[in-house]
This record gives C-alpha cells, sequence and structure tokens, in this order.
C-alpha cells in the first residue's frame, strides 16, 4: 500500500515556523493501529488523516501517543492540501470530526477555522501546576485543558516547566498566557502525556484563550502569538459560540509512505512492514 504524505508548517507563511503536521488523505479508513502507528513514526505533533464523504470530509488526528478530539493546526494543515495541491474548488470544506462539523474557508491569503468556542472556567490552582511553572499564577482556570494566566510576557517567555509535574494533571494539557504588548496575548502549551512536551502552536489551545481573552479585554477580535521555540501568529474572533481561527500555511515537503499490512485476526491489531 502506497500512501501520499505532506508536511504542512502552519500558522506561519515561511518554513521553519509556526506547527508543522503531517497531512495522509485516505480513500477509506486504515485500521487505528495502523494510523497511530504511523503518527509515532512522523514524530510530530499531530498527524491528520482525511477521508470522503458525500459533501465534505471526516477528519481524525493523532499525536505520537494517542488520537485527540480536536486539533487547530493540523485542520488547517489538511484544508491547505485540499485547496492548494488536491484541486478542491469549493470555497469551503467542511469537516466532521469528533468535535462535530469544522468548516475551513479561504480568506484572501488566509485559512480561517471555524470551531466551537471552549469557554474555561475559573478553578483551584493545582499544587503540581504551582510546582511545575515554580511560580504561583494570578489566575487558573478549565476547559479541555488548564489556562493558567501570568502577570506578563516575561513570564511566559522565560518559564521551564518541569514535564514531571505535568503529567500528574487529570486533562490534556496546560495553556499558560498573558497580555502582551505587541500582540492581545501570548501563550505556550504543554502536553507531555500527549507525547508533546512543548507544541509549537495550537490552533485548539485558543478555541479556549479566545473567550477568557475577549471577556478580559472587551473586544471580539484579537491578535495573538504562541511564544514557543518556532513561534506562530494568529487572529481570532469570538462569533456567540463559535471562534474563528485564521492563519497562512506553507508545503515543507511531500513524499510516500510504502506500507505492507498484515491482518492478525487473534486480537484485531496489524503488522506492519516499512
Amino acid at each position: 500500500m502506497e500512501l501520499n504524505l505532506y508536511q504542512i508548517d502552519t500558522f506561519t507563511d515561511r518554513p521553519f515556523e509556526g506547527n508543522p503536521a503531517a497531512v495522509i488523505p485516505l480513500e477509506t479508513w486504515l485500521p487505528d493501529y495502523t494510523m497511530q502507528s504511523i503518527a509515532e513514526e512522523n514524530n510530530l505533533s499531530e498527524t491528520v488523516f482525511f477521508v470522503p464523504k458525500n459533501s465534505g470530509f471526516h477528519i481524525r488526528w493523532f499525536t505520537p501517543k494517542i488520537e485527540v478530539e480536536l486539533c487547530g493546526h493540523a485542520t488547517l494543515a489538511a484544508a491547505y492540501v485540499l485547496f492548494n495541491i488536491l484541486g478542491y474548488k469549493r470555497e469551503s470544506i467542511e469537516f466532521e470530526s469528533k468535535s462535530g462539523t469544522l468548516t475551513v474557508l479561504q480568506k484572501y491569503d488566509c485559512l480561517v477555522l471555524d470551531f466551537p468556542s471552549q469557554p474555561p472556567i475559573p478553578c483551584h490552582v493545582p499544587d503540581a501546576i504551582v510546582k511545575a511553572f515554580a511560580k504561583t499564577p494570578i489566575e487558573c482556570l478549565r476547559s479541555e485543558d488548564y489556562i493558567v494566566v501570568f502577570e506578563s510576557e516575561s513570564d511566559i517567555l522565560s518559564i521551564k516547566p518541569d514535564m514531571d509535574y505535568l503529567k500528574k494533571l487529570d486533562l490534556r494539557g496546560v495553556i499558560i498566557t498573558a497580555r502582551s504588548r505587541q500582540y492581545d496575548f501570548v501563550s505556550r502549551f504543554f502536553a507531555p502525556n500527549c507525547g508533546i512536551d512543548e507544541d509549537p502552536v495550537t490552533g485548539s489551545a485558543h478555541t479556549q484563550l479566545t473567550p477568557y481573552w475577549a471577556q478580559i479585554l472587551g473586544k471580539t477580535s484579537m491578535t495573538a502569538k504562541q511564544v514557543s521555540s518556532r513561534g506562530g501568529e494568529l487572529i481570532c474572533e469570538l462569533h456567540n459560540d463559535r471562534v474563528f481561527i485564521s492563519g497562512k500555511a506553507v508545503k515543507f515537503l511531500e513524499g510516500k509512505i510504502e506500507l505492507n499490512i498484515q491482518s492478525v485476526p487473534d486480537n484485531s491489531t496489524d503488522i506492519i512492514d516499512t
């Protein structure tokens, strides 16, 4: 079996920045074990697979360790491949996912994700967070992830988290964030339990950050930067219960995966020879 693979750098307009995702178009789903093994082999924060349906596509995302229910940058990467490489002609793409219907639009030189808003709620600061960052935040909230608010952008840039403490937390990951002078807010994202110590740019994190900062700043359209070592810029807009996240993308590589898959009847897994 031969599969096409595209590696796309997202939330950037140049290679070696933003967040890379591997994109693998399929005609039908591969076994879960096979897709997880491919994601582990790719060793990127996300590998995204999609298959066609009547009016759009089904989409699934895998980290090197697990399948996740929502991923922004890999959805952006999949849309970039469809619009710019595979010749998709409509103005928008609908992806059916475990998080419902996700729409991606082309708008000038950007792609716009239409995702569900995930407003966080205030919570007690877990001891593991204080120990992991060696600093007490000014506020802590939770949604899909913990949102940990610090006083300044310099706090966000200087933090060197202890991943062993972050692994003890019960949610997907931890977002740290603060106001910024150049942008409305900055952030970083850590998810060691998903096989991602620090994610370069995280679209799904901004479905939580956008409603939070919209309330704090009193505005619904904001600029944001995820200040990882690669870095990435996003434009975030809150529209009722939806968050629009805009960004650019660029192709880094295109290749082939060759698989010899043999079914194993007794435990419904696969043997993969490459």
